[in-house]
């Protein structure tokens, strides 16, 4: 029976020869993820169903790693952290990444493939919508709720539907104006926010594959922006080294075959893709960079799981180097390994950090998800009344960064750049030339 990758790797992990769409199968994890925001209430579910003095599945598959609302002296915030570590302690969770300590990671889903969490051909289940990040290292990777994660913290399994598959098949590298960002939005823009719904989007193609694994994670991770249970991108030489650099575990990999029935294959050409954004309040709210460049900004934000990796600052620095931000622009690292990077990572012989410095960008904040997901009001770049906000974030809903008044447009790092040395969405050719 032909498959594609996710229905591959769901019968391996259900324990069946083959598994087809719609149908119903008890799953294995390799992973269990949860933070704090949706740890406290993931803990609490388990320990009223299995007992205070109930055990995880296996101490080794859980990851708990504190990011979203962290650097704050919100109480309430604090206290969930509190709880989180308090559970690390009593279960002996080896991977519990502590805020203010040294083993303090970052945001989740750019952590945990940076401490070799991340293989290809397991399962990732996690207590956060874009744990589908992790597909880009050819894994099954999604978001549940906390229920479901309780029940995985005591069982090791879940429950699944087998996702139907949708593929998008990126023929040839994008321009050297475009990032991945550019790509996944102008697939939103074409499906829509519901367009793949409950199904496996899998990204493949001689685009896909020029890509760097950040770039690949960038896609994975805003499958769910199109209703997506997953995004998945089938590993291959550059997922094996990245994955090797950090793990020595073993791993097995897979790919659809050739005969693999999708309900549906979306073809673009890389050369034909356009620097774009996301316009308030939806991500599928698409527009070409130039078609709306006519919207102003009052500030900048580089940052997040989608926005916040060495790569997307490296892109940033292209355009910021020599120039000045003309709005206020937040810099936030989505990892410690990031922020480091920031000091020794060079553009034409210039550190990063001198260069945004010298463009009169904000200091960066420390690691977290900060304003991406609004936060207390102490939170680093949460956005105020009235502000618009361009961001390379992967959210742009009423709210998301802080004030119900502001407005939030989604970008990839370049068009981001390009936008705040103008203080209006702009083009990044316009600095890149095409």
């Amino acid at each position: 029976m032909s498959m594609t990758i996710t229905e591959k790797i769901l019968a391996r992990h259900a324990g069946k020869p083959a598994v087809a769409p719609g149908e119903t199968v008890w799953v294995n994890a390799d992973i269990l993820m949860t933070h704090d925001v949706c740890g406290p209430g993931t803990i609490g579910i388990f320990e009223r169903e299995f007992g205070p003095d109930g055990r995880v599945f296996d101490p080794e598959k859980v990851v708990l790693t504190p990011d979203h609302y962290i650097f704050t002296a919100d109480e309430k915030c604090r206290r969930n952290i509190d709880v989180c570590r308090a559970f690390a302690q009593k279960q002996h969770l080896p991977h519990f990444y502590d805020p203010g300590t040294s083993s303090y990671c970052g945001v989740c889903h750019v952590a945990l493939p940076q401490r070799g969490h991340c293989r290809p051909g397991e399962v990732v289940f996690g207590t956060d919508s874009h744990t589908c990040t992790h597909g880009a290292f050819g894994a099954f990777a999604t978001g549940i709720g906390n229920t479901d994660a309780a029940f995985v913290l005591g069982t090791g399994r879940l429950l699944l539907r087998v996702p139907e598959s949708l593929r998008f098949e990126l023929d040839g590298p994008l321009p050297h104006y475009c990032m991945a960002k550019d790509f996944i939005l102008r697939v939103i823009g074409d499906i829509g926010v519901a367009g793949a719904t409950y199904c496996a989007m899998e990204f493949a193609g001689s685009g896909i594959a020029a890509l760097g694994m950040e770039e690949r994670m960038t896609i994975c991770n805003m499958a769910i922006e199109a209703g997506g249970k997953n995004g998945i991108i089938a590993a291959d030489q550059i997922t094996l080294d990245y994955v090797r650099r950090r793990t020595d575990k073993p791993f097995t990999t897979f790919e659809s075959d050739p005969d693999a029935h999708y309900n549906a294959v979306h073809r673009y050409c890389g050369a034909e893709i356009e620097p774009c954004v996301a316009l308030p309040h939806s991500p599928d709210n698409f527009a070409t960079a130039r078609d709306a460049r006519k919207q102003q900004i009052t500030r900048a934000y580089i940052g997040s799981c989608t926005g916040g990796k060495i790569t997307d600052f490296i892109a940033a620095a292209r355009i910021l180097k020599g120039r000045k931000v003309a709005v206020e622009t937040f810099l936030v690292p989505a990892t410690v390994e990031v922020e480091t990077a920031l000091t020794t990572e060079t553009i034409d012989g210039v550190p990063l950090l001198r260069v945004f410095r010298e463009a009169g960008c904000l200091p960066p904040a420390p690691p977290s998800c900060a304003a991406c997901l609004g936060g207390p009001v102490d939170t680093f770049g949460r956005c105020n009344d009235a502000e618009i906000c361009i961001s390379t974030t992967n959210r742009n809903f009423i709210g998301r960064m802080g004030s119900k008044q502001a407005k939030v447009i989604l970008a990839s790092p370049l068009t981001v750049a390009a936008s705040a040395v103008t203080g209006h969405i702009t083009d990044p050719r316009e600095f890149l030339g095409a």
